[in-house]
């Protein structure tokens, strides 16, 4: 079963659970299963213990415990903790009232996310968790559906970090070009000149960062989204009614302190932003033998260790405000435990997106996906749109861009270097790319739980209202692909990835106006 088609099936009746039942724990579940007993040749015992192993393992594996995944899991727990105190102080509301003075209309409070997204570019994580703690409490004073407030962060999110040279995407990759460059005897160009160049050859992200702007100005909503934001403009319901309590939402669980200043929930983020990007420069240098630099220190840095350092900070900072506020109308007691309830949902996710990785690595979906590459006769010139495809895929399939990366770039450099030196940075272009898609397709990534979890959304909500947005995306960068794989023009291909993007969006865009005056 490893390596084959066969190996694609945990992976494809997850994605078709997910679409027809819309429940994601159930979903993925069968997904484990499923890709247990393919492992393990249909044997109950068998695949009982291989649950077990890849459950167990996510917390304790080759005799020590893995503080990594642990870590991140504290870090939610944290975060719950963070937003209840935000809740309970009444700085979110009073950072509302103050925002509502000055951002006066839906569509400054959906730009003026989309730009803080940008801003914070230093890592993925920090980013879906940290822009819903800023911008929830603006976009639901202006009734804009929590689902939609997912993509912002989710859009810009994982597309911004992947073209930032000083980020911990950007480290990564350049690191793995380094290694890349000396096994291939590439010295014509240096890993760090060969990821600014592949800036504007990242098709897809710079489709999503116009697209997310385009969203945002001209309220762009199609597929599900537009259910979600007329529910929201309409009845006030930010979220679907029918479903339950979402992670990181605390409801009406708390009656805000009529005493909360702006600053009680300003100054914790603050701090959250400071400490966790001093601490990812720190456990850098500290990880770096020798003189470290800046980009050294965010390629080897501990970005577990850092976020839950600066969640650790943060949460102490709103202790501190908490016992200052004169008759505190929530319990210190009463803030943790309601503030762990709200991440649950979410940690429970994860960890089953954490299981299904590892069975489908166990299968080897992804040397089955690289290898439909490798064993190909097509034209170089195609290379770059197939390489998209397949990154896209394998992304979709495991739910990790890095893992991606790991795959498809070696792959890259080896095939480029062998046939057309010429399109070796628009193939590991469009591996990048690819994987940012594939990314925001699934239901299993990282970083689409903790959007989802940042915005207060339903998870499943969020896959659903994204995925049309990011197949808008994908159709033009693939588009994009093709253009450069046959002239090498960089420009040209952008362009025409722009202009085609455009002519989507106001094509959708009539339709419905159409659409619209027909119905009335």
């Amino acid at each position: 079963m490893e390596g084959t088609f066969w190996s694609l099936i945990p992976a494809i009746v997850m994605l078709i659970l997910v679409i027809i039942t819309r429940k994601v724990l159930i979903s993925i579940g069968t997904g484990i299963v499923v890709g247990a007993l393919l492992l393990n040749d249909f044997h109950i015992w068998g695949t009982l213990k291989e649950i077990w192993t890849v459950f167990y393992t996510i917390f304790y594996a080759e005799g020590a415990l893995e503080t990594g995944n642990l870590m991140l899991i504290s870090f939610l727990l944290f975060l719950g903790v963070l937003t209840a105190f935000l809740q309970a102080s009444g700085g979110a509301r009073a950072f509302g009232d103050w925002m509502l003075a000055r951002v006066k209309t839906r569509r400054g409070a959906e730009l003026m996310t989309v730009v803080i997204g940008l801003i914070i570019f230093i890592d993925d994580y920090f980013n879906s968790l940290a822009v819903g703690q800023i911008a929830r409490p603006v976009t639901d004073r202006q009734h804009i559906s929590r689902a939609k407030l997912a993509y912002y962060i989710d859009t810009s999110s994982a597309p911004v970090t992947v073209i930032a040279p000083i980020s911990s995407w950007g480290a990564y990759i350049i690191g793995i070009l380094g290694g890349l460059f000396a096994a291939n005897g590439i010295t014509a160009i240096q890993p760090i000149e060969a990821f600014i160049q592949m800036i504007p050859l990242n098709f897809y992200a710079i489709a999503s960062i116009v697209l997310v702007f385009i969203v945002a100005y001209f309220h762009f909503d199609i597929g599900p989204m537009r259910v979600h934001e007329k529910r929201a403009k309409e009845k006030g319901e930010l979220l679907d009614p029918k479903r339950n309590q979402v992670s990181g939402d605390l409801g009406d669980v708390f009656d805000p302190h009529k005493d909360g200043k702006v600053f009680h929930l300003i100054v914790p983020i603050i701090v959250l932003f400071i400490v966790t990007v001093m601490a990812m420069i720190g456990t850098g240098i500290m990880e770096t033998e020798g003189n470290a630099s800046l980009m050294d220190a965010f390629a080897n840095t501990d970005v577990n260790l850092s976020l839950i350092t600066g969640g650790i900070a943060a949460v102490l900072t709103s202790i501190i405000f908490h016992i200052q506020q004169r008759k505190p109308r929530s319990d210190m007691k009463r803030i943790f435990i309601e503030g762990f309830k709200t991440m649950l949902p979410a940690i429970n996710i994860l960890i089953l997106a954490w299981m299904i990785g590892s069975i489908i690595g166990e299968l080897e979906t992804g040397s089955y996906l690289a290898g439909l590459v490798n064993n190909s006769s097509i034209s170089v010139s195609f290379l770059p749109a197939i390489l998209f495809l397949i990154a896209g895929l394998m992304a979709l399939a495991t739910g990790s861009s890095w893992g991606t990366f790991g795959i498809m770039l070696p792959i890259a450099v080896e095939i480029m270097a062998n046939t057309d030196m010429d399109l070796l940075l628009p193939a590991l272009a469009a591996v990048l790319a690819g994987a940012v898609f594939g990314d925001h397709s699934t239901p299993i990534s990282d970083t689409t739980v903790l959007s989802a979890t940042g915005a207060g959304a339903h998870h499943i909500d969020h896959v659903l209202t994204q995925f049309p947005y990011a197949l808008i995306a994908a159709c033009t960068a693939l588009i994009g692909f093709f253009i450069i794989g046959i002239t090498h023009s960089t420009w040209l291909a952008l362009a025409a990835t722009i202009i085609l993007l455009a002519a989507i969006v106001w094509f959708i865009q009539a339709f419905f106006i159409k659409e619209k005056k027909k119905a009335s």
